[in-house]
């Protein structure tokens, strides 16, 4: 992935290569403001898995009109607001993955628990006023062996620390100004960056 002129200079958080392996899992990727990539610009990515094998996460704020009541209508009534199905990221669109916490589902073999949060088997219905609440995505975001530490030292994303809330905010199209703005220090900084500078 590429990024904007201008950004050099600003590591972000776990990016030096002299350092010795650590997963970032149960963390946020948080696209810096020139991330070219249509897939990622402006995006915020929980990490579900992050190894020296590669990693896994999933966007959590690119919410589409595909409405759960049309797709998944088992699952209305657990997903949180806005009930519609988001883009995971651009790794095997068109498969769905659920995102969960609370009594009341499968958990998705293979997929690690992070923050509390599980991935749950789409096939198994959750019992009416189970409590549980949820949030379905289309696709996930992959990279390969090394990928992603070298997007890290490109200075391709800020990291930063998740809450459970994040999975499941009511308001996703704010979100990545959110959690900026949470971190404190040059990240609220950037908070205010806009999508277009040019209009600025």
């Amino acid at each position: 992935m590429e990024t904007m002129p201008g950004s050099e200079g600003i590591p972000p958080e776990g990016s030096d290569a002299g350092e010795e392996f650590t997963s970032l899992a149960g963390r946020l990727l948080v696209a810096m403001p020139g991330m070219l990539d249509p897939n990622f610009s402006r995006t915020v990515v929980l990490m579900v898995e992050h190894s020296q094998e590669g990693a896994v996460g999933l966007v959590l704020n690119r919410p589409t009109q595909a409405d759960l009541l049309d797709h998944l209508p088992g699952w209305w009534s657990a997903a949180v607001n806005p009930r519609v199905v988001f883009v995971g990221g651009p790794v095997g669109e068109g498969g769905g993955i659920g995102l969960a916490r609370g009594a009341g589902s499968a958990p998705l073999e293979g997929w690690p628990e992070v923050l509390g949060v599980r991935a749950v088997d789409l096939e198994s219905v959750p019992e009416p006023d189970s409590g549980l609440e949820a949030r379905v995505f289309t696709g996930y975001s992959g990279w390969g062996p090394g990928q992603l530490e070298s997007e890290l030292s490109s200075n391709g994303w800020f990291v930063v620390d998740a809450l459970p809330d994040d999975v499941f905010t009511p308001a996703p199209e704010q979100l990545w100004e959110e959690v900026l703005r949470r971190a404190g220090g040059r990240y609220a900084w950037f908070s205010t960056y806009p999508a277009d500078p040019r209009m600025n």
